[in-house]
């Protein structure tokens, strides 16, 4: 007899959070737990990168607490086994991934096991698969004995599921990003998340199906984009003194007043009419969100129906305003396997969304996904 568990995925970027627990810590638990009580899971999966935030050798004090903090509290009470995985190692510069992820299974639920690689057994084993991308493109597996990545072979769920938790590399120029459509941080993304899929579906290992979130750093085709935007401006392109790089792009529109549209450098985008991306959740952009679509042969994703989820500001007053340093994106995602989509009951309520749409959860806005799960019913 089929039945269903309800299941909660989220995927944060916290690093900003970490750079100003006090002003944004207890708000960003308040959506976290807020969103637990009216979705009412049974098993919950948060997907953490960049723990810590940039100053994370001061910062891994607070990280502690933080998880802490969600174990303890008064609306995971029910959850009476929890599974946590932090990487701590930050004195290893060259393998330190900032990643934690963290697994809450309730009380109700019985016959849950996790993966032995090792073993190849269902056990209390770990494994560990770090993808990071550096400025040439190089490609970094490290293997652990702590993980981010979960096998859940979850007897009272469907066979088994995968969970990987996923930080890929980001546009460090905007610049270069105008430079060629797709632009060279796509491509190596692309290269990157299709290693980690081939990993995944390894034959050393039965395959099952799988759920990839985390911040895949996806941007909108931003020459594309700027095209588009600059259709009716004039378009400025400033050199750097005495050489050929670009250190500017302005484009103007042509009335009387001559407006700044858009003025781009290597961390500033700064788009005069910023509530096209907030307008409808973005929709009209949607089409520049491309770096998806080379993987639709394995993976798939629920509709979007929010804004894009960073660069969020960090002033908590400003909740809903982008910054002007990037161009806004979707880099936050949850993405899954054809075969996980196939065990999502559709007849049930299924939620994707941003948490926090008006409170200040830091530059990224956390994205969670909510459904049953079809199980076996043993």
């Amino acid at each position: 007899m089929e039945t269903y568990i309800d299941v909660l995925l989220v995927t944060a970027n916290v690093g900003s959070l970490f750079d100003n627990v006090a002003e944004i810590e207890s708000d960003w638990l308040r959506e976290l737990f807020g969103t637990v009580r009216i979705h009412k899971p049974r098993f919950v999966a948060l997907h953490f990168q960049e723990v810590g935030g940039k100053d994370y050798m001061d910062n891994m004090g607070h990280a502690e607490n933080f998880f802490w903090n969600i174990e303890s509290s008064e609306e995971m009470r029910d959850f009476d086994r929890v599974c946590v995985y932090v990487d701590n190692h930050f004195k290893n510069v060259d393998s330190f991934t900032a990643l934690g992820s963290m697994y809450f299974i309730h009380k109700s639920l019985k016959n849950i096991y996790q993966y032995d690689f090792n073993d190849k057994w269902g056990r209390h084993g770990c494994y560990f698969l770090v993808v990071r991308v550096d400025c040439v493109g190089c490609l970094l597996i490290v293997h652990c004995n702590i993980c981010p990545s979960l096998r859940a072979c979850l007897c009272d769920f469907c066979r088994g599921l995968d969970l990987i938790n996923v930080h890929l590399f980001h546009d460090a120029s905007n610049l270069i990003a105008c430079n060629a459509s797709p632009s060279i941080y796509s491509a190596n993304r692309q290269k990157a998340l299709r290693y980690v899929i081939n990993r995944i579906t390894d034959s050393s290992y039965t395959p099952l199906p799988f759920f990839l979130f985390g911040d895949f750093n996806f941007r909108l085709d931003t020459l594309s984009l700027v095209q588009n935007l600059s259709t009716s401006a004039e378009v400025q392109t400033v050199m750097k003194d005495c050489s050929n790089d670009v250190e500017k792009i302005i484009c103007e529109e042509k009335d009387n007043e001559h407006k700044v549209l858009l003025h781009i450098e290597t961390k500033m985008f700064a788009y005069l009419h910023q509530a096209v991306f907030r307008e409808d959740n973005g929709r009209a952009l949607l089409k520049y969100d491309k770096e998806i679509t080379a993987f639709h042969d394995v993976i798939t994703e629920e509709e979007i129906l929010f804004p894009p989820s960073y660069p969020y500001s960090e002033d908590y007053t400003k909740p809903t305003q982008y910054m002007n340093t990037r161009c806004p994106s979707w880099c936050d995602r949850i993405l899954m396997s054809h075969t996980a989509k196939d065990v999502i009951h559709r007849v049930s309520r299924v939620v994707y969304n941003a948490l926090g749409p008006n409170v200040c959860m830091g530059d990224h806005k956390p994205v969670f996904l909510s459904f049953a799960l079809k199980t076996n019913g043993h």
